[in-house]
């Protein structure tokens, strides 16, 4: 069957390779240490948690996905209790959970089931595949080359420390992209879905369990309208087949 090809465009991380979980463990361990050296001034773990998402995403919101956002909000954490509790912060301390903190980056990638699979039935479907992904350039191409994603995008990889709306616009604009036969695959409303459809392209929103609170944001009504929602992977290759095929028949 003939395909009217798509230009499809995928996120990373807890979309094509598990991110967030690493992060949770990551968290899980500082908790630990947190508690342990609170446990006198009677702090919680939910108290913990909350102060370090406020600050983990208040940090995004103004440097873009820099590597070390992550372990500074921790240490920032830190200080935060350690003044709440009228107590100095320990040097020593903060260099540990800056170890800590970075430590999730030398995680083994792991992809999710399903993404070969979808990737290679795009590519052999004649589909151009494109990844665009935020953060740190060497920690992301370090992934990329791990998962040997070279072999199915190619020179289409944009890797870009702020993923906005702007961000997204440029990359349209900057290539030889048709909006209507454009897609934008990820798991994030605030950087996947909500530039997408800003951006006039369709947008599949890859619903995770257990989401990072940065990544969720309210979408008007008539944006929610306009997305398709999945839950796997496994869903993307339907989805794109029905629309080629959709407009293979309008075009018939």
């Amino acid at each position: 069957m003939k395909y009217w090809t798509q230009q499809v465009i995928f996120d990373l991380d807890d979309t094509l390779v598990h991110c967030n979980k690493y992060f949770d463990l990551i968290l899980g361990q500082y908790f630990e240490l947190m508690i342990d050296w609170f446990k006198d001034d009677g702090a919680t773990t939910e108290e913990l948690r909350r102060k370090q998402v406020e600050i983990d995403v208040e940090t995004v919101n103004m440097s873009g996905l820099a590597s070390d956002n992550f372990p500074k909000s921790l240490i920032a954490t830190y200080r935060y209790f350690c003044a709440k509790y009228n107590r100095p912060a320990d040097r020593f301390q903060e260099e540990q959970l800056m170890k800590l903190g970075l430590s999730v980056y030398d995680q083994e990638i792991e992809a999710y089931p399903g993404m070969v699979e979808t990737l290679d039935n795009l590519k052999h479907d004649g589909h151009q595949l494109h990844l665009y992904t935020g953060g740190d350039h060497s920690i992301q191409r370090r992934k990329i080359e791990q998962m040997k994603l070279d072999l199915y995008f190619e020179d289409r990889i944009y890797i870009r420390k702020h993923k906005n709306v702007e961000s997204l616009e440029k990359i349209l604009r900057s290539h030889p992209f048709e909006r209507k036969r454009t897609w934008m695959i990820g798991n994030s409303l605030r950087t996947d879905v909500l530039p997408a459809i800003t951006a006039g392209v369709k947008s599949v929103y890859l619903k995770q369990q257990n989401e990072w609170l940065y990544n969720m944001i309210e979408l008007q009504h008539e944006m929610q309208q306009s997305l398709i929602t999945i839950s796997s992977i496994h869903e993307v290759v339907p989805v794109i087949r029905g629309a080629a095929v959709s407009r293979n028949k309008s075009h018939g």
